[in-house]
């Protein structure tokens, strides 16, 4: 019987365990957050910053394609970029480009919730048009 009590003991020690370690790797979406994460200089600077990374692709060019990818990327723990991935694309080279851009991002501060940090989930739309005049 003691052993029983203590198998049982160890199975929910383990369970809890576990528990909490998926709490602790949970990604928040940040409209649901306390602090959400925040891109050096605010989201203005964000905005900037892909401007100045973006390429418009030859291919797209050539197609004359134009609109919005949506990206969806994790802002981690410690601020850095993760998981970005294309929800919608446009094909042409510009899903690429926009993950590409993404991934260069500099670290962010990172959000909180309950005064730790958490993984944020963030979906944003990149705009594509052609603006060179034929």
């Amino acid at each position: 019987m003691k052993k029983l009590a203590i198998i049982a003991f160890i199975a929910m020690l383990g369970y809890n365990v576990s528990k909490a370690q998926n709490n602790n790797d949970k990604t928040y979406s940040f409209v649901s957050l306390e602090n959400p994460p925040k891109f050096p200089g605010g989201m203005v600077n964000f905005y900037k910053f892909l401007a100045q990374h973006i390429k418009y692709p030859e291919q797209a060019k050539k197609a004359n394609i134009a609109g919005k990818v949506i990206v969806s990327f994790v802002i981690e723990k410690d601020g850095a970029v993760s998981n970005v991935k294309t929800q919608r694309g446009l094909g042409y080279g510009t899903d690429e480009e926009a993950e590409r851009v993404l991934k260069l991002s500099p670290n962010w501060i990172a959000g909180t919730q309950n005064g730790q940090p958490v993984r944020v989930k963030y979906n944003i739309p990149i705009q594509f048009k052609n603006t060179a005049k034929n």
